[in-house]
């Protein structure tokens, strides 16, 4: 595989939302994410199994992880080093969570540091509505991945193909359950574990930007809340990040549980990966700040998969 050769950047866009009416989503790429959830419904036909229930409760969280850990604070802000192989078990581990590519996820999450809450933020709450900050926004235009927002990942060969092929790791992990636990394993193990990590996944979104507690005057309207902390292992406490996005830990207190961090750490004790980046000491000064949401900035080389 050959390296990516960029050429001239993608006119940005006029406006965070370009859909007018519920007419103008890309409704052809709505029948996949439609489906998975259907097919869920097909443990009524499939029956539930015990097996089923463990894989759906495991995968649910272990992609959870691969979303947390993976596509946002590696890929999306870097704040932690691995090396060029556990970085492709990364990358593979969030994709089977059927998010698209790493290199498009972190670019669109690069783009809402950058924009966050404004006219051009493309999944905001405040500027938008709770559905199209929820999903609607993935299928209003936003299906390209700008490579020059993320020159530093679009220089490895395998992570481009894995975006450009970002359905391989899902189909994967998909028939792996229907062939290992039949077709309840498919139902309940994939199917259903994967809609609801969607829209586990997704409430940071919608939600974390209108529900919770201000710590920091952001110049965004991220917020501070417990339950979806919980839900997301750690990516609840968004007035945190926003305020300082380049730390690994996001809940800033020993009260704040950041599972994602825990499990960061612990692969940290065992070398597999190093620099993790911890928020320093002025982010406990007196929160009278105002934070200007600039993008994630871009790796330099000493910030790159060995």
């Amino acid at each position: 595989m050959q390296e990516l050769v960029l050429g001239d950047p993608p006119p940005p866009r006029a406006s965070g939302k370009l859909a007018r009416s519920w007419r103008d989503y890309q409704w052809a790429h709505v029948v996949p994410f439609a489906l998975v959830h259907l097919l869920s419904l097909g443990a009524i036909w499939s029956g539930v199994t015990v097996e089923a229930v463990v894989v759906a409760v495991v995968l649910f969280w272990v992609r959870m992880f691969g979303v947390t850990g993976g596509y946002h604070r590696y890929f999306s802000h870097r704040t932690f080093k691995t090396g060029r192989v556990f970085q492709f078990v990364l990358a593979l581990l969030a994709m089977s969570s059927a998010q698209r590519g790493v290199l498009w996820w972190a670019a669109h999450h690069r783009d809402h540091h950058k924009y966050s809450d404004s006219d051009r933020d493309v999944h905001s709450p405040v500027k938008w509505g709770f559905w199209h900050a929820h999903f609607g926004w993935i299928w209003d235009g936003n299906d390209k991945t700008n490579f020059h927002r993320v020159k530093d990942l679009a220089k490895y060969p395998e992570l481009v193909w894995l975006d450009k092929h970002w359905l391989v790791p899902p189909v994967a992990l998909g028939l792996a359950c229907w062939a290992l636990w039949g077709w309840s394993g498919l139902f309940v193990g994939f199917c259903l574990s994967t809609s609801v990590l969607w829209s586990a996944t997704f409430t940071v979104n919608s939600l974390a930007h209108i529900w919770g507690k201000r710590r920091y005057e952001t110049t965004d309207a991220s917020r501070n809340n417990v339950w979806l902390a919980l839900l997301t292992m750690g990516e609840g406490w968004h007035n945190n990040h926003h305020h300082y996005m380049a730390s690994c830990r996001q809940g800033f207190y020993w009260w704040e549980i950041d599972m994602s961090y825990y499990v960061i750490k612990m692969l940290g004790w065992l070398g597999i990966v190093w620099d993790i980046r911890e928020p320093p000491a002025k982010v406990y000064a007196p929160a009278t700040e105002t934070v200007s949401p600039v993008a994630a900035p871009v790796a330099t080389a000493d910030s790159e998969a060995a």
